[in-house]
């Protein structure tokens, strides 16, 4: 059994890029040269330790994060690997959650990236202290300057290098603090030599070196004054200077190297070290109690159990969840409560605990706050749930997952495998809350709606591997959202007599005034009912209060055009009129209702479509026949940038005129162009 570790010798960091920048492959080099693997597996020839499931193996590309640990000086690295590509950002998101730093890796050629924004964005919600690392160097067009220069303009934020590239065939880098030159030989880059600077490469790195120390003086003014002074720093002040300004947000330290090549891996795993916290240098996590009150939950083992739950897999085809402790100790065989959003407590029991290497388990008989682990026997906790002690309930910050915006109607070639379906489809939906399977009323069809082609296509993939279930599909389908193109108002008067089976006449009977308006993209649905409380001098009991806003709610479920979901749009109840005891909640309910769906059909519905945020990478003599080609997909096209032969095509599009769009553009590009797309809104097209 595992012994829980010495907190302030942990270090809890995430690695993340947009697809293809090549952090699994420098996950790989860094559980090599920890020693914690004795062997290199590469992404291109599907050995990669991190990426284990059959899918990933056979597209070469991060599906799944994956939960790794490796020793360096010292100290204990936990290490998530994360997708790059964007329809599994949700794997992101809810491991950014759980991480105390991160490392973003860059294409050396094209620095930041669509998906490296995302990443950005996610990073930013969780304040996490950031190193990257600028990979690929020894790829021709590739300059270390000029994504450094990305990061500062695309993300806002200051980067200061710490290792440099020197420029030369054998792959060395300068070391900015320890002014040393670093190469590294053998099979496999594990030898590293340190030799000190000569004259050339002090003239070369004077600049860099003077950048990173004005850096580290804003922390410390004592160093500030030897910098100024132009007098030889301590390196120990130095660094101890860095860390606090990594720390702070101020600056994001960045290290060159090229993954594939074995360069410039191990004085990354130093930074890691160095510069990013442990987690008790974290603050603490606020949490909400059910008597309204809230708590901060400080990283401790003293003190009632605080865990996240940030990830639900099937291992071995049982239930597991991965969860980080926040304050406490987990046992095997210890009771624990989930509280829901309705306030109702679920009490579950830890059957088991593991701690885990990528797809390999280590029994453990209990976890501790700051550490990563996977519990077997929770059967209802899913992602973003708090397991705490049964006497002190609370839930901390739910993960926040987004919308699907494409569809498939789907359906079991055999039609004894329908129950069959629905199960595995339910086990699919635990671990990714961005798939949803519904059913479509007009039709009867089930549709799987997901993040992108590729997110469903993996799910349709593992049904046939995992679970020998075979399906039909039919075509794309995009959501749609609806709102409407002008105010309106609109008044209703429901009176309606119904016979009951004693043969008695009930009558109901209510009037409503409503008005709906507009409002700005991405600001949501609103339902307002200022007159409520006392219309005509009279007051509304609770019922009657739920049932008129419930009534307004309900119009918003389906727009006037196609059914589709209302967003951007203000439902206000204006006026209501009550017949004394005729006026009950249904008949307040169902005259809102209506008055609302009136004035929804007066003010003219619009189509929303999701517009994707697009970049298309294409070679300089095909941008021409590309950018006519985006027109006419009417993509608004916002800028293009050039690096070297290929040119960056930035522009926003409907997602419904890009499905399959990789295909043409590889027949455009002769198998050159390459493209990425990131959901930014539902607007008209």
């Amino acid at each position: 059994m595992a012994k829980s570790p010495n907190l302030t010798l942990v270090r809890n960091i995430g690695v993340a890029a947009h697809v293809d920048a090549g952090k699994t492959t420098l996950t790989e080099r860094m559980l090599y040269y920890a020693g914690a693997s004795h062997k290199i597996g590469e992404v291109h020839e599907g050995a990669a330790h991190m990426d284990y499931m059959a899918e990933e193996q056979e597209h070469g590309i991060t599906i799944t994060a994956a939960v790794t640990k490796l020793p360096w000086r010292d100290h204990l690295i936990q290490l998530i690997d994360t997708p790059g590509h964007v329809d599994f950002t949700i794997e992101v998101e809810r491991s950014m959650r759980v991480l105390d730093g991160c490392v973003i890796v860059l294409d050396g050629v094209r620095g930041v990236e669509p998906q490296t924004e995302t990443i950005w964005r996610q990073r930013t919600r969780f304040h996490l202290p950031v190193l990257f690392f600028v990979n690929k160097l020894d790829r021709p067009g590739a300059d270390f300057a000029r994504a450094l220069a990305t990061v500062r303009e695309r993300l806002g934020v200051e980067p200061v290098a710490v290792t440099v590239p020197l420029g030369d065939d054998e792959g060395a880098v300068a070391h900015l603090l320890d002014k040393t030159r670093l190469h590294f030989a053998g099979e496999r880059g594990e030898q590293v030599t340190v030799s000190p600077w000569d004259e050339v490469t002090w003239r070369q790195m004077r600049p860099w070196r003077e950048s990173v120390l004005l850096a580290a003086a804003e922390m410390d003014d004592a160093l500030a004054e030897q910098v100024l002074a132009e007098q030889e720093p301590d390196p120990d002040a130095v660094w101890a200077a860095l860390r606090q300004a990594t720390l702070a947000g101020k600056v994001c330290p960045c290290f060159a190297g090229s993954a594939l090549r074995n360069r410039g891996v191990q004085p990354l795993l130093d930074g890691v070290v160095n510069l990013l916290p442990c987690p008790t240098e974290r603050p603490p996590s606020l949490a909400h109690r059910l008597d309204g009150g809230e708590e901060w939950v400080a990283m401790t083992t003293d003190g009632p159990l605080a865990a996240l739950a940030f990830k639900v897999q099937l291992w071995e085809g049982r239930r597991h969840v991965f969860v980080r402790v926040y304050r406490g100790t987990l046992k095997v065989g210890d009771e624990v409560v989930i509280p829901g959003p309705d306030g109702r407590l679920r009490q579950e029991r830890v059957a088991r605990l593991f701690e885990v290497d990528a797809n390999h388990k280590t029994r453990l008989d209990e976890v501790t706050a700051g550490q990563i682990a996977l519990v077997a026997g929770l059967r209802w906790a899913t992602t973003g749930d708090t397991l705490c002690t049964p006497t002190h309930p609370l839930w901390l910050e739910r993960i926040e997952t987004r919308e699907p915006v494409l569809g498939l109607a789907i359906e079991p070639q055999a039609a004894a495998d329908e129950e069959k379906m629905l199960d595995a489809l339910d086990k699919l939906q635990q671990e990714d809350p961005t798939l949803r399977v519904e059913e479509n009323p007009e039709t009867g069809q089930r549709v799987l709606r997901g993040m992108g082609e590729l997110h469903l296509q993996i799910a349709e993939e593992r049904l046939q591997r995992e679970f020998n279930v075979h399906i039909r599909v039919g075509s794309p389908d995009v959501v749609l959202r609806e709102t409407i193109a002008r105010s309106a108002q609109a008044d209703y008067l429901y009176h309606r007599q119904i016979e009951q089976p004693d043969g008695k006449k009930l009558e109901m009977k209510a009037w409503a005034r409503v008005e709906v308006a507009p409002l700005p993209r991405g600001a949501g649905k609103t339902v307002t009912a200022e007159p409520l409380m006392r219309p005509e001098g009279m007051e509304l009991h609770a019922a009657q209060q739920d049932a008129v806003l419930g009534g307004a709610e309900d119009t918003l479920a389906s727009g006037p055009v196609t059914g589709a979901p209302l967003q951007d749009v203000a439902v206000s109840v204006l006026g209501l009129e009550l017949f004394g005891p005729l006026s009950g909640p249904q008949a307040l309910r169902v005259a809102v209702a209506e008055a609302a769906r009136k004035a929804l059909s007066q003010a003219g519905g619009l189509i929303l479509r999701p517009i994707m945020a697009t970049e298309v990478v294409v070679p300089e003599s095909d941008v021409g026949a590309v950018m006519g080609d985006l027109q006419a997909r009417r993509a608004v096209i916002r800028d293009t940038t050039t690096l070297g032969e290929m040119t960056i095509i930035h522009c926003d599009c409907s997602l419904d005129r890009l499905l399959g769009y990789i295909t043409q553009l590889r027949g455009m590009t002769h198998g050159r162009g390459q493209f990425t797309m990131t959901f930014n809104r539902f607007d008209v097209a």
